[in-house]
């Protein structure tokens, strides 16, 4: 009977350690899915290698990419970014006066070797950034003369519609479009949908939503185009002018990631790179196209470019600030290197700087020192 009794609990015993073996099973296959997914970490050490997590996608994961803030040429304050990507070549303003178009073409045709610009953009209708593009009557006096432009993207807006520049501009952008290129306000560009460009391998240019693309504004410098670079992780900031109320309408229309290089807005003024801008975007990087301590807006020492106020917020977010240009004598039209041209280049091993006269941070030039209050979290 003690047998027979043994014959049928062996059975039973059987069915109990198989479902606790698919039990146990099934835990650990969810267990090695969610570790080998990155939800959970186990540590298995070398135990199982092939269940390895995902690696974090790198910063950078396209090619090469060249962004260069460029020296004008002369003691005003202008604005004007080449950028290289791949094979496509952008051109983002053209300031600071007419006689610089000879100073930019210089530059670019160090990298530019077909005379084709894919992309041109004008920010706003202030001659520090179009003046280049304006030109003069005369043949070869404007960029649009020296290069075969492919799509030009500029202001939708402009209260200079009846200066001498600005009539000067048009007739150049027409003759451009009349010899092929393609031409659309920044506002055609957003109310399209079609607003990222694919440049390269991984790499984008984004045009940026801007509230005066559509709206009146008393200040020419809001209508600036904005736009972004975007390679993987990494992104560069470009807002032209645009001021306080601009950069607050920028950050409520776009979805901002944080930048690797902003491009200071308004060479360095009081008025813009706002908290309501920098907050959000964080930069690692800050590029001052200007004459540093040029009196050509005011005599004000304060409100010279680049502004004390500016250099107040920024220092939040980093001290990594580079300006092209130093105005030494105004009035005798003396006017220097400071950093020179400040190029960034950005590639799948990161982010590296260089310059056409020294490395050295704003905070450590002579001029800071004389002319501008170390904010603390610098001179920490």
């Amino acid at each position: 009977m003690a047998a027979r009794r043994r014959k049928k609990k062996a059975p039973q015993m059987s069915t109990a350690m198989t479902v606790v073996v698919i039990i146990v099973v099934v835990i650990l296959a969810v267990l090695f899915a969610l570790h080998y997914f990155g939800i959970i970490t186990l540590p298995l050490g070398d135990f199982l290698p092939r269940f390895k997590q995902p690696q974090k996608q790198t910063q950078v994961v396209s090619g090469d990419l060249g962004i260069h803030f460029l020296e004008l040429g002369n003691k005003y304050t202008g604005d004007c970014t080449y950028i290289k990507a791949g094979d496509t070549d952008i051109l983002i303003d053209a300031g600071s006066r007419t006689n610089s178009v000879s100073t930019i073409s210089s530059f670019i045709n160090e990298y530019c070797t077909d005379g084709v610009l894919e992309y041109v953009i004008v920010t706003h209708a202030h001659q520090d950034h179009y003046a280049g593009f304006a030109g003069t009557t005369k043949a070869g006096s404007s960029i649009f003369d020296l290069y075969e432009c492919k799509t030009i993207i500029d202001f939708a807006l402009s209260n200079n519609e009846d200066s001498a520049m600005y009539k000067q501009y048009q007739s150049k952008l027409q003759s451009e479009i009349d010899a092929g290129a393609t031409h659309y306000t920044a506002a055609e560009v957003r109310k399209s949908g079609e607003y990222k460009y694919q440049i390269s391998d991984g790499i984008e240019l984004e045009i940026l939503d801007s509230y005066f693309y559509y709206n009146k504004s008393s200040d020419e410098n809001n209508y600036s185009v904005c736009c972004m670079i975007n390679q993987g992780d990494a992104h560069f900031l470009f807002t032209g002018d645009l001021e306080k109320e601009g950069e607050e309408q920028l950050v409520k229309m776009n979805d901002l990631p944080e930048v690797e290089v902003f491009k200071a807005g308004h060479h360095g003024s009081k008025t813009s790179s706002n908290d309501a801008l920098l907050s959000v975007i964080k930069p690692k990087i800050v590029c001052v196209c200007c004459c540093c301590g040029s009196t050509e807006y005011t005599t004000n020492n304060d409100s010279t470019f680049p502004t004390q106020a500016f250099i107040d917020r920024v220092s939040n977010y980093t001290d990594s600030v580079y300006v092209t240009t130093i105005c030494t004598d105004y009035k005798n039209d003396n006017h220097t290197s400071m950093n020179g041209n400040i190029s960034v280049y950005s590639s799948p091993d990161g982010i590296k700087l260089a310059f056409s006269n020294n490395d050295t941070k704003l905070k450590d030039t002579d001029w800071f020192k004389k002319y501008r209050k170390c904010p603390e979290k610098w001179s920490g």
